[in-house]
């Protein structure tokens, strides 16, 4: 270590007397953690050569104040440069503005949660969804619960316990953080039949699998997961037939269910919840928080007879969703009423559906607001984004992105430091640079991350 680097690092104050000059409202261990981290990030800034200079006490002082609120709360608020529209790591699908309406409107209120307001006798908090879902899909009822993988599991608990579950072995899959179809159905009480082969299952493939013990046949969406060239698969009218020749129910895991057809945005066709009943399905699950664009939430639909089981299995008790969720999810169904409404209100299909015209218009603009920063290079260029949360895996949306790199700073070092601004900033590193994806970076958000380099720069 040069003696130039020592005698930088012999400037900092210690972590005792900066304390005792900062505010005492905050608890002492918030505060000493604080003081902490950005003595911390300091001396990495020395050693690693990007700060030459002694510190000024007053300028620690201004960065401990700065930490203290923005470790206010460890949820927090951040820019999405990476281009994926539902980033599980990023909270998924971000909820509209009129959802966040209705929340305020409910949820920081008493409401009825579970208040019939026609007798004033208890009601049941999943009555406020059965109309707009049987408008939407044609069910008979619904259920909801805190994901997907809960629908999953409570449905084969209520309707599959001590029975098989025919299941085509090309679609037992595990779908991210552990979650296997295969453990679920074992955890639920039920056993595994499996029919078909990897890449191709046969009608005759299940009717040779049917027994006495068979309690249901399931059908699961591979998600991020696709079989490609020689394939077959029975058609979902075929497999609703002979389940219910054989008295069974035909249970469909969509995964990430759809109200609407996304093939105008240039995307493969994939089956909505109402035409997979309108197929013969008899129960379907589906995430909120996906294509859907709202809450978490397992979407459970179908036959009310089937949810009513579900309804009396004591594991719903321990899954289901509270007031917030519930108010969020049903406002966000409520605007696929109107397509075009939700075309232009939910925020996980305004962007998916940005053409990539708009994306290079954005970047354009973005790109002249950051061109006169010193030190930092600016370019625009095409790419990709992904729509994410296992949804079209193999199909990309091409975007402009903008481009950043420095002599300055490393492109790690500078991926770093614009997550440590007040409002983080993720970003994706190729080719040695940040890359800012236009599509799911708001125009709103441009002073912030112009604000955020200005600071890196200055």
């Amino acid at each position: 270590m040069s003696k130039e680097i020592q005698k930088i690092l012999a400037s900092l104050p210690s972590v005792d007397i900066l304390l005792k000059q900062i505010d005492s409202n905050y608890p002492h261990g918030k505060a000493k953690e604080a003081t902490q981290q950005v003595l911390a990030n300091l001396r990495k800034e020395v050693v690693e050569g990007t700060r030459q200079t002694a510190f000024d006490q007053a300028e620690i002082l201004s960065l401990v104040q700065k930490q203290l609120e923005e470790k206010e709360f460890s949820l927090r608020r951040v820019i999405n440069g990476t281009g994926t529209v539902i980033h599980t790591n990023l909270g998924r699908s971000l909820l509209s503005a009129k959802t966040q309406e209705q929340l305020l409107a409910t949820s920081f209120h008493y409401s009825n949660l579970e208040l019939d307001l026609e007798n004033g006798k208890r009601g049941s908090r999943y009555s406020h969804l059965v109309s707009i879902v049987k408008k939407l899909t044609g069910a008979e009822d619904v259920l909801v619960v805190n994901n997907n993988a809960a629908a999953v599991l409570l449905v084969l608990s209520s309707l599959t316990k001590e029975t098989e579950v025919l299941v085509s072995r090309g679609e037992l899959v595990e779908i991210g953080g552990a979650f296997r179809i295969p453990d679920v159905i074992t955890s639920s009480g039920g056993t595994i039949a499996e029919v078909g082969t990897t890449n191709k299952t046969h009608l005759t493939d299940y009717e040779k699998a049917l027994t006495e013990e068979t309690g249901a046949i399931l059908k699961v969406h591979t998600s991020n997961y696709r079989i490609v060239g020689f394939t077959e698969t029975p058609a979902l009218t075929d497999l609703a037939e002979l389940a219910h020749a054989n008295n069974l129910p035909l249970i469909n895991d969509l995964g990430s269910g759809l109200l609407l057809d996304m093939r105008p945005f240039g995307l493969p066709y994939e089956p909505t919840v109402k035409e997979v009943l309108d197929q013969g399905c008899d129960v379907v699950t589906f995430s909120g928080d996906k294509l859907l664009g709202g809450p978490q939430a397992g979407i459970i639909v179908g036959k009310r007879e089937y949810i009513e089981k579900m309804k009396k299995n004591q594991l719903l008790r321990a899954l289901r969703i509270d007031k917030m969720t519930l108010s969020a999810l049903e406002a966000t169904l409520a605007l696929y009423l109107d397509e075009k409404e939700a075309l232009q209100s939910v925020p996980t299909l305004q962007m998916i559906g940005l053409s990539e015209e708009d994306c290079l218009g954005k970047a354009a603009e973005l790109a002249a607001m950051l061109q006169p920063l010193a030190e930092l290079s600016v370019k625009i260029e095409k790419d990709t984004s992904k729509i994410g949360g296992g949804s079209y895996p193999e199909h990309l949306l091409p975007t402009y992105t903008v481009v950043l790199s420095s002599e300055r700073f490393t492109a790690d070092i500078l991926q770093e430091k614009l997550r440590f601004s007040a409002t983080p900033i993720i970003t994706r590193i190729k080719n040695d640079c940040n890359y800012l994806d236009l599509r799911t970076i708001s125009l709103e958000e441009f002073p912030t991350i112009l604000e955020s380099l200005q600071e890196i720069f200055k």
